[in-house]
């Protein structure tokens, strides 16, 4: 599951999500805005960061990485620390920080390492396991309860994605509203179930606007394009082995020279 690309989507539509999660006051809209962010050394690159407006100076900048698969280098705790450590060396702001690992699952967690034991109780680092939300969805906001789905067992998701859709249709009354709500709750499905069809998943919710609606869309796009390129990554080695540039490589396949290059290098740090 695309963990990273589904938890950009919400948290970039609803950054006041992060603070759901952790139970506190959600700040007036506006207040954050959420993106990715890059630091110098080793070229990093945080994957979401929450940064204040002007005018909320006195709130913290918050780093969040999604975790959804097993740390198997154990090395996810001592590399999150490092990229806000050199994000505050290279930008120095002026703001204090606040660090939230999500967690699909609590078994994902590799536990705090010795080194940062410190930080087990301090207020600027926190943990948040989706598998141990609420299961109440009255008590939670839509968005929450789409964070939720994400962690629940495949056999579970389904029926419980029912529910949030059919919550939607009679809770949120603006017309625009309910389909980004709706919208949510099929790109979470789409991602958690990457091999069913796009009809199945439909049928699953009992909706036939899936078609027409812009996640649904993207999606498709995004699969046909990840396709072609799964085709490029079979064909590249052979050309590299008969001497071919990535220029003359992209000019064969069709496309351009950052595709290529960006397949090479995912190659290679595969083979490393």
């Amino acid at each position: 599951m695309k963990t990273d690309t589904l938890f950009y989507r919400l948290f970039k539509d609803r950054p006041d999500l992060v603070f759901q999660l952790l139970g506190e006051t959600t700040p007036p809209a506006g207040t954050y805005a959420f993106g990715s962010q890059e630091v110098k050394q080793l070229a990093f690159r945080i994957d979401g960061v929450l940064n204040p407006s002007p005018d909320a100076s006195g709130l913290p900048i918050v780093f969040v990485e999604v975790q959804g698969y097993r740390d198997q280098k154990k090395i996810l705790y001592h590399s999150f620390f490092a990229e806000i450590f050199l994000y505050l060396r290279d930008y120095q702001p002026v703001q204090d920080w606040l660090g939230i690992l999500i967690f699909t699952q609590r078994n994902l967690d590799p536990q705090l390492p010795l080194h940062f034991q410190d930080y087990a109780s301090s207020a600027r680092f926190q943990r948040v396991y989706l598998d141990e939300l609420p299961a109440d969805l009255t008590e939670q906001s839509l968005e929450l309860s789409v964070l939720q789905l994400i962690g629940l067992d495949d056999a579970v998701a389904p029926e419980r994605a029912r529910q949030l859709v059919e919550r939607a249709r009679g809770e949120v009354t603006d017309g625009a509203e309910r389909e980004r709500v709706v919208e949510l709750v099929l790109t979470t499905l789409v991602y958690k179930f990457p091999t069913l069809e796009r009809e199945v998943i439909r049928q699953m919710l009992g909706l036939d606007e899936l078609k027409q609606t812009r996640f649904y869309q993207e999606i498709a796009e995004e699969e046909r394009l990840e396709g072609r390129e799964e085709v490029f990554a079979l064909v590249i080695p052979g050309f590299l082995e008969q001497g071919l540039t990535v220029e003359q490589i992209a000019e064969k396949l069709r496309t351009n020279v950052a595709t290529v290059e960006r397949i090479v290098q995912w190659q290679q740090k595969a083979q490393d």
